[in-house]
Parts: structure tokens; sequence; C-alpha cells
């Protein structure tokens, strides 16, 4: 199973690519937002990690645009936050499939992450 993490933060995507790939995954990474439907359709992914605050984009509204487009709808997104609150968001249209807020337990992003991916 392929999963792509979205973080502008270049040490939270290390770590999370270490744990993910240990944990037995395919990891790709990406630091720029912008180019979140080049790395798509370059290397589709089973599962999007994605951080909420990235630079001057919002991490909800690439959601949206994931979950609008046919190609990409039915890829599970987990949004990513320090911020406790975006929780609330989860009814909307184009919302992620699961939140989860930093600082995080590895147990529970790879508890999450195992929910959202389909069965092997």
């Amino acid at each position: 199973m392929r999963i792509l993490a979205v973080d502008d933060d270049r040490d939270i995507l290390e770590v999370l690519q270490f744990i993910l790939e240990d944990s037995g995954y395919e990891v790709d990474t990406l630091m720029d937002g912008r180019y979140l439907f080049e790395k798509i359709k370059a290397h589709t992914p089973d599962l999007i990690l994605l951080d909420i605050m990235l630079g001057n984009l919002d991490g909800r509204e690439l959601c949206k645009d994931v979950k609008a487009k046919l190609e990409t709808t039915n890829i599970p997104v987990i949004l990513v936050s320090a911020s406790h609150n975006v929780a609330n968001a989860s009814n909307n249209i184009g919302a992620p499939n699961a939140f989860l807020a930093k600082p995080f337990d590895i147990d529970d992003l790879l508890q999450i992450i195992k929910l959202q991916l389909p069965a092997a």
C-alpha cells in the first residue's frame, strides 16, 4: 500500500516516512501542496496524510479538491493538525475521511491508517 504524506516540515515528513516504511508501507512525501495532483498522477497513493497548515496553502481546501475530482475522490484523506477543533468540519462536502491531532501517538496513527485502507 502506498501512502502520500504531505507536510511543509521536512522533519515531520522524515519521521512519518520512517514510521510508515517500518510498518510495511510504501511512502511518497511532498513538502509543497501546490504539486499534490502532479504527485498523485505520477504515483497514485492508496491514502493521503495531509497537514492542514502548508505554508500559504490550506490542507482543508486541498482535501476538498481531492474529494471533488472523479479520479481522486475515492482516495482516503487523513487531515493532520495541531488544532483540536478541525473535526467540526467532518460533515462538510469534501471532508476528509479522518482527522489526526498533533502531536500524535504512533499507534494511533497506524490504527487510523489501517481503518482507512482497504483490506489487503
